[in-house]
């Protein structure tokens, strides 16, 4: 059963033992507990682990490339992944919020005046006027950041680089915030091109490097998300990125948005149902051959098996199921599905956790 999920996978270049991905995913732990879970999830055997936002400069609220200390911390969350034969990849991505907008309400957040749910719509408000006015050379300076970001990646012993396409990605890709009228504006061309520089200088440095690229679409009607690609420009981003270097695609909803539609609860109103991003992975395939990744609430094997042997996708990410159950894969080898915790996408402690300042956990957890 389940041949299809545990058949190793060509991924972009890269080969995979299965075709499970752990999603990236803000944990909000102290090193040694976010270690653990890093540990848990390899060891359960899923095939690879995306690490989420790794800046591609020096960072003023977490780890970065860019010092020893991070430098370190990303070498040992490599080594405990390696260690349980398990790929790891890192998500390349850089702030769209002004460091000078965030800094004003730290106080408040440090106070917790300001919950995180209230803080993101006041750093979304400063998006459009960083975008638009960022000076030309300050645009040149990021992408080629990519690049450097992406060596120091390698050589700490990352397997995979994926591009976040939200993010500043993101916010140059949408109508929304980009209201530039230069090189960098206007046209669905024109906005794609800060994030197919980021590509760019990716592959310009490694050559050989398996590309990722975490795809965000906007939707409208009913609208959902407000950085990213909105479905009908997909023609004219999906061949631009492969072009410039993209070796696969992992696509969901856009950011900027309620964090319930983009991490969404099985009562949502529209994106309830089990795979609730996969039409967005329909989209992207009229316009590439490459493989997709697919996300948004894989947590039954059967379904997930279906998907991956349909060819829908060709791999299948997920976060909070291998929170639940870190050893989904390895039950499903050994037969045991029926000893599944299954998320049943509450949000509780995962979202709830990390909005209240708790960390990243499971109802599951004791």
């Amino acid at each position: 059963m389940y041949e299809t999920i545990q058949t190793p996978f060509n991924y972009g270049g890269l080969t995979l033992k299965n075709r499970i991905i752990f999603a990236p995913t803000t944990f909000g732990l102290s090193d040694e507990d976010y270690f653990e879970k890093i540990r848990r999830i390899a060891a359960g055997g899923c095939a690879m682990i995306i690490v989420g936002d790794v800046p591609v400069g020096k960072s003023h609220f977490g780890k970065s490339l860019f010092d020893k200390k991070g430098f370190a911390f990303y070498e040992k969350v490599i080594g405990i992944a390696h260690d349980n034969d398990c790929k790891v990849c890192a998500q390349l991505h850089q702030s769209d919020s002004n460091i000078k907008a965030m800094l004003k309400y730290v106080p408040g957040v440090l106070t917790k005046r300001i919950s995180m749910q209230e803080l993101r719509p006041l750093l979304n408000n400063e998006v459009a006027p960083y975008i638009t006015n960022m000076p030309h050379k300050k645009v040149k300076e990021i992408t080629s950041a990519f690049g450097t970001a992406a060596v120091l990646a390698k050589k700490a012993g990352f397997d995979m680089i994926q591009i976040h396409g939200d993010r500043m990605c993101g916010s140059f890709s949408s109508s929304i915030y980009n209201h530039r009228t230069d090189e960098y504006g206007g046209t669905a061309e024109n906005r794609a091109r800060f994030a197919v520089e980021a590509v760019s200088a990716v592959r310009e440095k490694l050559p050989d490097m398996p590309i990722d690229y975490k795809l965000a679409v906007r939707q409208e009607n009913p609208h959902y998300g407000n950085a990213g690609v909105i479905e009908d420009e997909l023609k004219v981003f999906v061949p631009m990125l492969e072009k410039a270097g993209v070796t696969s695609f992992h696509v969901t909803l856009a950011n900027h948005s309620d964090l319930e539609n983009t991490i969404p609860p099985k009562n949502h109103p529209y994106f309830g149902e089990p795979g609730c991003f996969l039409k967005f992975c329909d989209e992207v395939r009229q316009y590439t051959n490459l493989p997709i990744c697919g996300v948004g609430g894989l947590t039954d094997p059967d379904f997930v098996e279906k998907q991956l042997a349909d060819g829908r996708i060709q791999c299948a990410a997920m976060s909070r199921q291998l929170l639940a159950d870190p050893d989904w894969v390895n039950k499903l080898k050994n037969n045991q599905t029926d000893q599944i915790h299954r998320c049943v996408r509450c949000n509780k402690k995962c979202l709830g956790g990390l909005m209240q300042h708790q960390g990243t956990h499971c109802i599951y957890e004791k």
